[in-house]
């Protein structure tokens, strides 16, 4: 055992912790995606990219009323996939982290792959998954 092996034995993975099909997690991972299975609320993830928006801006790029872009970021603040800044009568949205947006960027990868318009790199890429063995 060298001294890499034996720190790794030391410190848990975290990108594989919760990763198993029996992950305590794969029902609230669930309950993410239910949250993500809306059009609107994928628009505002991709707007929410570069930084923080108000309703108004928000409502228009997704094409929706601002009364109902403020229901969905009230679902999404409770989901604590949006937070928010506010600044005088302003509510300003941001993404609490990027894992919604890094989420919804795969999705749309897989529909491209779908669609047949993305590069074929197969399983290569992620070569990784079997190798835990």
């Amino acid at each position: 055992m060298n001294a890499d092996t034996k720190a790794l034995e030391l410190m848990p993975d975290s990108q594989t912790v919760g990763l198993t099909p029996d992950s305590q997690y794969v029902e609230l991972a669930v309950e993410v995606f239910a949250m993500l299975a809306d059009a609107t609320r994928v628009r505002l993830i991709l707007a929410l990219r570069d930084g923080e928006l108000p309703v108004n801006a928000l409502a228009e790029i997704a094409g929706k009323t601002p009364a109902a872009v403020s229901q969905h970021l009230a679902k999404m603040r409770l989901a604590r996939l949006v937070a928010t800044r506010q600044e005088g009568t302003k509510v300003f949205y941001h993404l609490q982290n990027g894992h919604a947006w890094q989420l919804v960027a795969d999705a749309i990868h897989q529909a491209e792959h779908t669609l047949g318009i993305a590069p074929n790199h197969g399983m290569a890429a992620h070569a990784s998954w079997g190798a835990a063995e």
